[in-house]
């Protein structure tokens, strides 16, 4: 009997041993490189499981056993999440860096920028020309895209702020536009709760209609306010703004480069030498700046400008005044004339 309990005791003690020394190789294992000479990128499929990575890691030949990473998290012990995306591996990395990493969600990030001043279809071709991103808008018109946000705009235009986005592969270029849409509406909520009184506009959507004038018509941050200022001027004094920008997006395929008489005097819903007030809907999709300068206009006496031919513009009080402006910086280009400025 008491040899029996010594020879228990003794297998007893061998188990914890090999227990021990398990537990003190898987360890030393995950501690130690992956079997990687370059740098890879591993996905991580949404769905997966640990142990569908860890087949997926011995198949990639970055670890010789799928079961020994199984045993090894059986041992740890430890909830550990595992978050979807694309993960760079460097040469040296190591298990427990890896598994480090999943739990940091350590994905891959692109970018994708949607320039101010661009129009809602510009920034949908720059989505859907991402290769990085799921094109899930390519057979949905304006207002199914916008039915689909939940937005109760029917025209798009404007109601998507320019910025860099970033994102993980998986992502499409619907989150992107849901993101742009939903800062947009925080920001100029925002902006219009901290707005000047006595401003000519019925509401934000209209005060985002002049922010997208004011982008179209200067790339001067010193002179966005100033611009403003002049339309407001020119809608609290019953004229009509007479802008550009406003005629060349109504005119849409139409336009091919320059403006002529006959554009000016023919009749669309933006054509603001034909109409009173402000346009419909925005004519691009503005920054905050300008958003900020159509909610903060320089108070001015001038009601007229014009481009110099360096980007910037000149300001004038009376008719007379521009008149001359427009004979000196249109009638004489300068040889560099330019609509934006170096």
């Amino acid at each position: 009997m008491k040899l029996l309990l010594k020879l228990f005791f003794l297998l007893l003690i061998l188990a914890i041993a090999g227990a021990f020394g398990a537990v003190r190789y898987l360890e030393s294992w995950a501690q130690s490189p992956l079997a990687l000479k370059e740098p890879v990128v591993l996905t991580v499929q949404k769905g997966a499981s640990f142990y569908a990575v860890a087949r997926q890691l011995e198949t990639m030949a970055l670890i010789e056993d799928a079961r020994l990473l199984r045993w090894y998290l059986r041992i740890k012990r430890e909830n550990r999440l595992l978050q979807v995306g694309e993960y760079q591996l460097q040469p040296g990395i190591t298990l427990q860096q890896l598994l480090d990493k999943f739990q940091r969600g350590d994905v891959i990030q692109y970018s994708v920028t949607l320039v101010n001043g661009n129009t809602f279809n510009e920034f949908v071709a720059t989505l859907q020309a991402h290769p990085q991103l799921a094109h899930e808008l390519k057979d949905q018109n304006p207002k199914q895209i916008l039915e689909g946000l939940g937005s109760p705009y029917t025209h798009p235009e404007g109601l998507f702020y320019p910025d860099t986005y970033f994102f993980q592969n998986g992502d499409s270029d619907r989150d992107i536009l849901k993101r742009a849409y939903d800062r947009m509406q925080t920001l100029l909520a925002k902006a219009w709760d901290q707005r000047e009184e006595n401003l000519p506009y019925q509401s934000a959507y209209e005060a985002l209609i002049m922010a997208s004038i004011v982008e179209k018509e200067t790339a001067v941050s010193s002179e966005r306010a100033l611009i403003a200022g002049v339309f407001v001027n020119r809608l609290n004094k019953k004229m009509r703004l007479q802008t550009d920008p406003t005629v060349i997006y109504g005119l849409g395929d139409q336009y091919k480069g320059n403006i002529t008489r006959a554009h000016l005097k023919a009749y669309t819903p933006y054509n603001t030498y034909r109409i009173n007030g402000l346009p419909p809907t925005p004519i691009a999709n503005p920054a905050l700046p300008a958003i900020e300068a159509a909610l903060h206009p320089e108070k001015t006496n001038a009601l007229y400008f014009v481009a110099k031919g360096d980007g910037s513009h000149y300001f004038s009080e009376t008719l007379a005044q521009h008149q001359k402006a427009v004979r000196q910086y249109q009638w004489k280009r300068r040889s560099d004339y330019r609509s934006t400025p170096k």
